[in-house]
């Protein structure tokens, strides 16, 4: 609990300091405080009061106690990580790192926005000295690890330097326990992948022949009631700036446009693509318009990967699934979680095409995936696995 001073202690106070005596205001302002607690602004007061003085130490235990009644206070923690850095002490570039972690938004006035600027060239030393130490502690594990260690070495340490955020997932309905949670999952897990890339030519020439066709159903990507509680999707809802060409959908095919596509209906039936009654499998061109972007969202089951196959790539797009962005590359696949959070973009002025499947997770044994295709149909199939 807080307890204000005197109005009259803080009065006696601002005389002394306005007579140039701090040395007496900031003794006098500590006893007050020290026999009736205060509150945090009268003790980084006395912090400030300290400072002037050339007494950081003293300065530091004043902003102790305001920060031991507001632990979160910006301005507490901005002036300790300065008087950390004051004292070369080695704990502050960790100060600013907690300080700048509770900016506020908007503009900071200019006596603390000028503290603040040199806290983020100390803070960016500060990381750089850590990262370099810590690469430097793990080169020769990193030099026996084989592609994938290697990758997870690195994000461990991005982790802990707070260079990416940890994504969980996140899906909407179906959220299986004990799977690997990976954005981009390795491509040893899937020797397809080979195959499927090597078919590329004959797919991109199969989708172009299926753009074409008259016959061709196109249809929005997005599609549900305004009265759904799916505001991720809200802004292309029934959008033809992001559409489909099924091949397969919700587990049955698409006639019309499956017939245009033999070679790819063929290499997908090869592929361990969950059957779902209602729900899977999935397959199709999704193609995105010019100057359009995905806003983030998740999927609705993290038993299932996506796999995507980039067949059309204008300069530019890109693919984010949680801390880690890609752009894609004609002709080269990729596994992804998409219940972690991702999005994507076409900044370009042409169309981007790529086709999309889903695939059992691999972690899932036969009898798992036989249990969650067996709750997903129950759940309702279609309806429920958007």
């Amino acid at each position: 609990m807080t307890v204000p001073l005197d109005p009259a202690v803080i009065a006696g106070v601002d005389a002394l300091v306005k007579t140039g005596d701090l040395a007496r205001g900031a003794q006098q302002l500590e006893a007050a405080l020290e026999s009736s607690g205060g509150e945090p602004t009268q003790w980084l007061q006395l912090a400030g009061l300290r400072r002037a003085l050339a007494q950081p130490r003293k300065a530091l235990a004043a902003v102790h106690r305001a920060l031991s009644l507001h632990p979160f206070d910006f301005v507490a923690l901005v002036m300790r990580a300065g008087l950390l850095e004051r004292l070369d002490d080695p704990d502050a570039g960790g100060a600013w790192e907690e300080a700048l972690a509770q900016r506020p938004t908007g503009d900071l006035a200019p006596p603390l926005a000028r503290a603040v600027a040199g806290g983020e060239a100390t803070l960016a030393r500060w990381r750089a000295a850590r990262e370099a130490r810590f690469k430097a502690a793990t080169e020769s594990v990193e030099g026996r690890a084989d592609h994938d260690e290697a990758w997870r070495i690195a994000r461990f340490r991005d982790n802990v330097l707070r260079k990416t955020r940890v994504y969980r997932s996140e899906p909407t309905h179906f959220h299986f326990p004990g799977l690997v949670e990976r954005e981009f999952h390795p491509r040893s897990a899937f020797p397809w992948l080979t195959e499927l890339e090597a078919a590329a030519p004959t797919i991109r020439t199969e989708m172009q022949t299926v753009m074409a066709s008259k016959r061709a159903e196109l249809v929005p990507y997005v599609q549900y009631e305004a009265h759904e509680a799916l505001a991720q999707w809200q802004p292309l809802n029934r959008n033809l700036d992001w559409t489909a060409i099924h091949l397969l959908r919700q587990g049955k095919t698409v006639a019309a446009n499956a017939a245009l596509c033999p070679a790819t209906m063929a290499l997908l039936a090869r592929l361990p693509q969950p059957t779902v009654p209602g729900a899977s499998p999935n397959a199709m061109f999704s193609l995105l318009a010019p100057q359009t972007a995905i806003p983030p969202h998740v999927g609705v089951d993290n038993s299932r990967l996506v796999c995507h196959l980039p067949l059309i790539v204008p300069m530019g797009c890109w693919f984010r699934v949680g801390a880690e962005t890609r752009s894609w590359e004609e002709g080269r696949a990729f596994v992804f979680d998409d219940t972690i959070e991702h999005e994507a973009a076409n900044p370009s002025d042409q169309l981007r095409v790529v086709l999309i499947f889903d695939i059992w997770h691999p972690g899932l044994s036969a009898l798992e995936a036989e249990a969650v295709a067996a709750t997903v149909a129950a759940a309702g199939g279609a309806e429920s696995n958007r």
